[in-house]
Formats: structure tokens, sequence, C-alpha cells
């Protein structure tokens, strides 16, 4: 077991027990929120999940998506995750899907992460995991600016509005006012 993984374990460990919401609340926010561009672009990913399973963005479309970039060596985007999996599991049964692509350069940092999700979290806060630099991954985000690079993204699949560090509390009642 590498010293890594101890430590992304740890960590874990104790935001699963401690709750990031505590966490949450004293940390800096600093968000950067931009609104949608003039003419809202459509977002492009596809890929292959860490599961195997295919992943294309336009096979979501009717459904609200949010599309967040992160690394496990990132300590803001680790730390959005376990509000991520609450936010997916109460909202489960309505047209929204959370999709999360890793930017690590090792594909093993990144399993290692999912190995410690699927034993220590349920699966109905579980989401769409992706890795950036999988030969099957494509997308057309370009350079990604500071992680987590999050993008919101409506249900005829265009990009309406991008955050990039904390996601703020805002951007929840925006997902909701795009949902039918």
């Amino acid at each position: 077991m590498t010293n890594q993984f101890r430590t992304w374990t740890a960590a874990l460990l104790a935001l699963w027990l401690w709750g990031a919401s505590a966490h949450a609340q004293t940390a800096p926010a600093a968000v950067a929120s931009s609104a949608a561009p003039a003419a809202a672009e459509r977002a492009q990913l596809s890929g292959r999940t860490l599961e195997g399973l295919p992943l294309d963005l336009a096979g979501l479309r009717g459904k609200v998506v949010l599309l967040m970039f992160w690394s496990t060596d990132c300590a803001v985007c680790r730390d959005k995750m376990a509000e991520l999996r609450r936010n997916v599991s109460g909202w489960r049964g309505q047209p929204f899907e959370l999709v999360a692509v890793a930017t690590d350069a090792r594909k093993q940092d990144v399993v290692d992460y999912d190995a410690l999700l699927h034993r220590m979290v349920p699966g109905n806060e579980r989401f769409a995991m992706l890795w950036r630099a999988d030969p099957a991954h494509r997308d057309g985000f370009g350079a990604l600016p500071k992680l987590p690079a999050t993008y919101l993204i409506d249900r005829e699949g265009r990009i309406v509005e991008r955050f990039s560090g904390r996601i703020p509390a805002e951007a929840w009642d925006r997902i909701a006012d795009l949902m039918p």
C-alpha cells in the first residue's frame, strides 16, 4: 500500500466521519463564477467511466449536468466530494447527472481513490467518473482553469455557467431552476 493511498484512505475516512459540511462553512470561499457565454456553447465529452462503461454528454440531453474536472491531489476537489455525493443521493430520480473527470497524470491514483469510494460510499451517492488521459476520452474543454473546474450544462447540452474553485451554494439553486 503506497503512502499516497494511505493518506487518501485517512483523509476520506476523516471526511466521511466528520462530514465536509462543517469544514466547508469555515473554508474561504475562493469561488470564481462566470455567467453563461454570449452564445451558449455545446458541451462535448465522451469516453469510458472507470468501470469501463461508455459515457457521452450527448446521451444525457434532457438532463441538467454538473461536470467537474478534478484531481486526487487537489484538496478543494476532495473536500467537495462529500457535498457532491449528498446532492447526487438527494436528487436521484430527477433529470440530473453529475459527471467527474479526473485530470491526474497517473490513472492508478484515480483507480485507487475510486476503489476507496466503492468500499466506503453507498451506491446511491456515487456518480460517473472518467479519467481525462484515457485514450478513449474526448472533450472540447481545452486547457482548464484552476481546479476544480466545473461546468453547468442545461438540458439541451449547452454550457450555461462555469465555476473555478469551490462551487458556490447558489449553483445548486441554479441547477434546480434548470430542471423541469
